[in-house]
């Protein structure tokens, strides 16, 4: 019989690019064990119901990929037998430099570099299975937000639920002019979604209002006419901030549907994901905050491990524990950062070095103008510059090289725009990137 070690990799052979996330490694793990699905809920801390999905997802995939039924039961002499036949073969190699993929959007769902940060994806798809449950995405641009709820919308009709996504930097200017014609915006947007023709002439009443009208539209007209629970994901609700009018009513608007699925049957089909984008905090109130209720998610920085997987799947072999130091010192363990630097480590420019020579070219010019990393900087750049207490802040932290402590609002920001981690009371850069590029930016600054 065949080890889980074995298993493992023949699994990761026949899947190809759609390897095993981590959640679904420690189902089989366990299966293979022979635990049931009560025994490894309860081993995880997961629902049964959610643990019983993933399973079964995970034979459906093996049985699809080995072309005959594979179950919790007949999976370790499934995969017995494909080692015997295989083994009668000329072996094919595992696959570990797939097609590269430009870093730029969100990560599509069938890529093989998304990085699962456990237990995020585990306790969103956990909590969306909730009735009236609401999920909060926060974390700065380019951190995998919109990814991350591209994955939860799938785990989403996976469970026979409907979904609905507006992204809101799609719509017009005109749309936040005021809250009227953003809530008739949102409603029929989410009508159309819902293969519903609009009526929202029928519902609207100005001697009510408009939230009122809103609210009675989805309630009595959307939710009565669907019977399956509906996913409702807000994307780049950070353009909202920039229309205080819109924002100050709409976002107590969905707090009151979130609170009223506690009470109301009704209410209880609705799910939300909101995701937002938290550099946008800097021209804000601080006292205006956005959401604080539901489930919240912020992302972190990838950890050495994730890097580490990350360079395998580049197909970086020659990147070792030195080289990854001096790669995550410059860069830290920023998503987008990251992916960019062994996108074009595995793919160098023409004319531009590969190998050892290409990684020290690459974090030399990595500051600079010319560096890959140029219309990142220059956007915080341009978003310091909007606010010169900011400035002035983080050029304390820049020209530090320890730990220093400055005025409570600014960290506050300056942590939301993922420039400095804080410690405590006290602030860093978050990166040597940063320090060598704002050093000389904002050297003639006061």
């Amino acid at each position: 019989m065949i080890t889980l070690e074995e298993a493992l990799e023949i699994i990761d052979r026949i899947l190809e690019s759609k390897r095993l996330n981590h959640t679904q490694q420690l189902v089989f793990s366990q299966s293979w064990m022979g635990q049931t699905y009560s025994e490894i809920a309860e081993n995880l801390g997961y629902d049964f119901d959610y643990i019983k999905e993933v399973g079964s997802l995970l034979w459906q995939s093996l049985s699809e990929a080995l072309g005959e039924k594979v179950t919790k039961k007949n999976v370790q002499s499934v995969l017995a037998n494909y080692q015997r036949v295989s083994t009668k073969t000329p072996a094919s190699p595992l696959i570990t430099n797939h097609k590269l993929e430009f870093p730029s959007g969100p990560v599509p769902l069938n890529s093989n570099f998304y990085i699962e940060r456990p237990p995020i994806e585990a306790s969103s798809y956990t909590e969306i299975e909730q009735p009236g449950s609401l999920i909060r995405i926060k974390a700065p641009r380019q951190m995998g937000k919109t990814s991350l709820m591209q994955r939860v919308l799938a785990h989403a009709k996976q469970l026979g639920f409907r979904t609905v996504l507006l992204s809101l930097h799609k719509a017009d200017n005109s749309v936040f002019t005021s809250l009227d014609k953003f809530l008739r915006w949102f409603c029929a947007n989410v009508s159309r979604q819902l293969n519903l023709t609009p009526k929202l002439d029928e519902y609207w009443d100005e001697d009510i209002g408009s939230k009122v009208s809103c609210t009675l539209y989805i309630q009595s007209y959307l939710l009565a006419e669907i019977d399956t629970p509906v996913v409702l994901a807000l994307d780049e609700v950070n353009r909202l901030f920039e229309y205080g009018e819109v924002s100050e009513d709409f976002l107590p608007l969905l707090r009151s549907w979130y609170e009223d699925a506690a009470e109301i049957e009704e209410w209880q089909k609705l799910r939300f994901i909101v995701v937002h984008a938290t550099e946008s905090y800097v021209p804000l109130n601080i006292n205006q905050s956005p959401f604080n209720v539901g489930l919240p998610i912020k992302l972190p920085e990838f950890t050495v491990a994730q890097v580490e997987d990350l360079v395998i799947r580049h197909g970086l072999s020659w990147i070792g524990p030195n080289e990854l130091e001096q790669l995550m010192a410059m860069v830290g363990g920023h998503p987008r950062l990251v992916r960019l630097a062994l996108y074009h480590l595995a793919n160098p420019p023409q004319g531009k070095l590969g190998g050892m020579e290409g990684l020290i070219q690459l974090l030399e010019d990595a500051p600079t103008i010319a560096g890959i990393y140029s219309n990142h900087l220059r956007f915080h750049l341009s978003q310091l510059q909007k606010s010169p207490e900011l400035v002035t802040a983080f050029q304390q932290v820049v020209n530090t090289p320890v730990s220093v402590r400055i005025e409570a609002i600014a960290a506050y920001k300056l942590e939301s725009m993922g420039l400095v981690k804080l410690q405590g009371n006290e602030a860093t850069i978050s990166c040597e990137l940063y320090r060598q590029y704002f050093s000389e930016q904002l050297s003639d600054k006061n």
